[in-house]
């Protein structure tokens, strides 16, 4: 019986608040019905009103975490979240060259909800360099897909071209997450392995419980990889459970609130071959 249970891993910074980082992976595993893991890179304070500090964790210590993982779990699938700086992108990247895990989703943090940079600029090409080539799933919201591909994205077909340089670098199937761009709809452009692209829309939820929204859409994909399913399904299910989060807010803090991980599933995401709009 020993590891029967499925188990997924995170690996990124902690919130000293909750309601994004490891703290929202983990919650959204045990939501997802998956035992969740954890490598903590980095140390921050922060609540809902913003982020006052960060500490990263020496490479050492990020390597003693691997180590201690994989000499006694079996994790099925894992994420990368926040990496805070070129240091800890390349002692991330070192351990995930060696680490087994069959399937990995990367998250490219660069921003948080306030506009504080939690990816010093330097490691942005880094990251892409480095870790986007491992991704099984790469989930970039508008500004972390404009930032890798050095350029904005002011249109859907904008979207489109960038999921194509992204997987023209090594990731395998591309989420272009559209929650930050405008308009009665979220769309969300997906490219997977094969070459097919779809998109994702559901209704935009007007609220300012918007924190961990990224993470928990990852971790959410991360859970459902971990138990076998296809990377399509996995996508598509984290779509449905994020947008349930937040059509179903907490009350938490007195500023930009958390992501509510109790989630099941919503109903209103609706799957497009074909969709045109302005950013």
């Amino acid at each position: 019986m020993t590891n029967e249970t499925i188990q997924a891993l995170t690996i990124e910074g902690s919130d000293t608040g909750a309601g994004c980082g490891l703290q929202a992976d983990l919650k959204t595993f045990h939501q997802r019905k998956v035992f969740g893991l954890n490598i903590v890179v980095a140390l921050t304070a922060q609540n809902s009103l913003g982020t006052k500090d960060v500490m990263t964790v020496d490479d050492d210590f990020i390597a003693q975490q691997f180590e201690a993982i994989n000499e006694d779990f079996k994790v099925r699938a894992a994420k990368v979240g926040m990496l805070v700086d070129t240091r800890t992108v390349r002692a991330v990247a070192k351990q995930l060259k060696t680490a087994q895990f069959s399937q990995l989703v990367v998250d490219p943090v660069i921003f948080e909800k306030s506009g504080y940079r939690l990816l010093e600029e330097s490691a942005e090409h880094v990251l892409t360099e480095e870790i986007v080539p491992m991704a099984d799933v790469l989930t970039p919201n508008l500004a972390e897909a404009a930032a890798m591909v050095g350029r904005k994205l002011k249109t859907s077909d904008d979207m489109i071209e960038a999921a194509q340089e992204l997987q023209a670098l090594g990731a395998n199937n591309i989420v272009i997450k559209g929650g930050h761009g405008g308009g009665e709809m979220s769309a969300d452009y997906v490219l997977l392995e094969n070459g097919d692209g779809f998109w994702l829309s559901a209704p935009r939820v007007e609220t300012s419980n918007l924190n961990g929204t990224g993470d928990t859409f990852s971790a959410c994909i991360t859970a459902e990889l971990a138990k076998g399913h296809h990377p399509k399904q996995a996508i598509i299910t984290a779509k449905c459970f994020i947008q349930d989060a937040l059509e179903n807010p907490l009350s938490v803090g007195h500023g930009n609130g958390p992501t509510n991980q109790w989630a099941t599933r919503s109903d209103q995401v609706e799957i497009h071959e074909h969709l045109t709009f302005e950013l």
